[in-house]
């Protein structure tokens, strides 16, 4: 008969090697053509162990090889869990997104962080005759909206200053604007929230949220309001985001569970 030490110690062994086979991936999510050598040092762990953590990636399709000198990069099967994971989330979160606009009268939208834009995915409309609107589909920058400035939030400094200070320059914006949003982004990590005061289209105002998924995509839920009632409501509104983003985290948290369960 085993031990109680020796029951557990498959189990501990088993999640640590998924924790590490999760840092490779992030690491390649980061920066992909990566050597083994180069995600030994990045992610702190011996390079013999990288390289058993890549084999497996690399059976199961989750790293390839990017290149003849040994870069790997991450491989078609995390597109497809990802674009599964995409519709999954929408479909489970609507509920949340229709009574955060029902509590609110405004509209809802939803976008996922794709590279270094928002993606506009879903979108509840709102009761008030004087409204705002979007097309499902529609492309948002990073720097000038809520939910973009929200998911840079949620990156890493280097990850969120890369993307930031690409779209900045691509506009001809200077070194001050890009410390101004660096400043911004610190402030938007210790309020939950970030604000867009009529910065992506004009009389338009907007307070978003993001949060990350068990797979680790990011994902931001936004209420854009004409500004002329903005002003007003903008404490409220972002009180009830974060109550609707604390369900939301809640939900995906138990669905998680539930799929592991059943697995």
């Amino acid at each position: 008969m085993l031990t109680k030490a020796q029951e557990k110690a498959p189990k501990a062994g088993g999640i640590r090697a998924i924790s590490r086979a999760a840092e490779v991936l992030r690491a390649l999510r980061d920066d992909g053509g990566l050597s083994l050598g180069e995600i030994a040092r990045r992610i702190g762990l011996p390079r013999s162990t990288v390289q058993r953590l890549v084999n497996a990636l690399i059976d199961e399709g989750l790293v390839v090889a990017s290149s003849a000198e040994g870069g790997l990069r991450l491989g078609p099967e995390i597109q497809s869990l990802a674009a599964a994971s995409r519709i999954a989330v929408a479909d489970l979160i609507r509920p949340v997104l229709e009574e955060l606009s029902q509590n609110t009268g405004e509209t809802v939208d939803l976008a996922v962080l794709r590279d270094d834009h928002m993606l506009f995915i879903d979108q509840v409309v709102g009761t008030h005759r004087l409204r705002a609107v979007s097309a499902v589909g529609e492309v948002f920058p990073m720097t000038t909206t809520a939910n973009g400035k929200a998911a840079l939030a949620l990156l890493d400094d280097e990850a969120a200053d890369a993307i930031a200070t690409r779209e900045l320059e691509g506009r001809g914006a200077g070194k001050k604007a890009v410390r101004q949003l660096r400043a911004e982004i610190d402030r938007v990590r210790e309020a939950g929230f970030a604000l867009d005061l009529d910065e992506h289209t004009e009389g338009i105002s907007a307070v978003g949220a993001a949060f990350h998924t068990p797979t680790g995509l990011i994902y931001a839920i936004s209420i854009p309001v004409p500004s002329q009632r903005f002003s007003s409501r903008r404490d409220a509104l972002a009180e009830d985001l974060l109550d609707a983003l604390a369900s939301v985290r809640t939900m995906l948290s138990t669905h998680a569970r539930t799929r592991m369960r059943i697995r």
